[in-house]
């Protein structure tokens, strides 16, 4: 007994338990393993040891290669016993998720309390096989792929019946306002217009994103925090609390040099190629109006006439350097802060490679720890294999 208290104790039981589900650590050769388990167990004397002991176990294997490819990879497959549909499964429930079209959560639906004939909830697939089939896709291992399901009301399920995406999504889409709508994709882990992508692209997208959704559920058992949800503005406050990070970073104005108090087009590269790492990672947020310290400068500085006149020149440099379509996966909005206003840019994980336009080449950009590195064309090949 090492005298854990009870909440440490709760919050070390749930994230071990996860970590084992999720990584099937008692599935091979349970006997071996958990015996292993226990030998270093016996050699802890204290608390602060066996609490040490499990939050390093769990980081060995909880790694950023596991949850940004590992995980991925495991789910390619057409198994309905696989532990990461499961954990998938556990991860919309924790992050109270509402089935796929409805308003009734997951968990609600699947209470077991609740008796009756047909489930409440049934698994569909999001490519029909009567619309694969058309596609000459017709094997099991291909049409059944985990990542072709999703949870939702079994009279939904009987109503779209061989229905292909791009004729069922947009009738059921409308029933849903932007904010909601834009929930229901983060908790199906929906890609951008994914009702119009070729089947095998949709399923390698949609595994990203169950795989982050994963993560997202394991960092609100550990923190208590609910992870940020697509419409759930950040409060500016908040994110300059933080200071810079992975996620976040601040740039005194969109496009005056403070030095020569000029408009500079490299004060622009710098703003767009953030963005671009952004998209290119886990996404983000940049805050302009903001310096490197933290101080409050204010749009101001860029001199546009007004917060009109600054949003579109911000959208067409988006559009013109980074492509219109990358428009999708960026909000920006205007804030106050201490009597000044601030550009906030939110960045969402694009589903594919964002390139910067620079003159007649092209550069890829990424997040390391809280800068901004352009990628070699050696390095970009290989982590658009991982990260896409």
């Amino acid at each position: 007994d090492f005298s854990v208290d009870g909440f440490t104790l709760s919050n070390c039981v749930a994230r071990w338990f996860f970590m084992t589900a999720v990584t099937g650590r008692y599935t091979g050769s349970p006997e071996t393993v958990m015996e292993r388990d226990l030998a270093f167990i016996r050699d802890l004397t204290t608390a602060e040891q066996f609490v040490g002991w499990i939050d390093k176990t769990i980081e060995s294997e909880f790694t950023d290669d596991f949850w940004n490819i590992g995980l991925r990879n495991r789910m390619e497959t057409s198994s309905a016993t696989n532990p990461y549909l499961h954990a998938y499964h556990a991860a919309q429930n924790l992050l109270h998720a509402r089935a796929l079209f409805s308003n009734k959560r997951i968990v609600d639906l699947l209470d077991p309390a609740h008796k009756a004939k047909k489930s409440a909830v049934e698994r569909h697939h999001l490519f029909s096989k009567k619309y694969l089939k058309g596609l000459a896709i017709t094997s099991t291992r291909d049409t059944n792929q985990i990542a072709n399901y999703a949870l939702v009301e079994w009279d939904d399920n009987i109503a779209i019946s061989g229905d292909e995406p791009a004729q069922y999504w947009p009738l059921y889409a409308e029933r849903f306002a932007d904010h909601d709508l834009a929930q229901m994709c983060h908790w199906h882990a929906l890609p951008v217009n994914w009702h119009t992508m070729e089947y095998r692209t949709f399923l390698d997208a949609r595994r990203n994103l169950m795989a982050k959704l994963i993560r997202d559920a394991y960092h609100h058992i550990t923190t208590g925090q609910p992870p940020q949800v697509p419409g759930n503005d950040v409060p500016v406050a908040e994110i300059l609390a933080a200071g810079e990070t992975t996620r976040v970073e601040f740039k005194s104005t969109l496009r005056v040099n403070l030095h020569t108090d000029q408009p500079d087009k490299k004060i622009e590269h710098s703003c767009l190629k953030t963005i671009a790492a952004f998209l290119n990672s886990q996404g983000g947020h940049l805050v302009v109006g903001v310096s490197d310290g933290g101080e409050i400068l204010g749009v101001e500085r860029d001199r546009f006439p007004n917060e009109d006149k600054m949003n579109l020149h911000f959208v067409n440099l988006v559009k013109d350097r980074l492509g219109a379509q990358h428009m999708l996966h960026i909000e920006p909005r205007f804030e106050s802060v201490d009597g000044k206003r601030v550009l906030v840019v939110r960045c969402k994980p694009s589903n594919i490679p964002v390139y910067v336009k620079e003159g007649n080449t092209e550069q890829f950009f990424a997040r390391t720890g809280a800068a901004t590195t352009e990628l070699l064309p050696s390095q970009v090949h290989l982590y658009i294999q991982q990260r896409f």
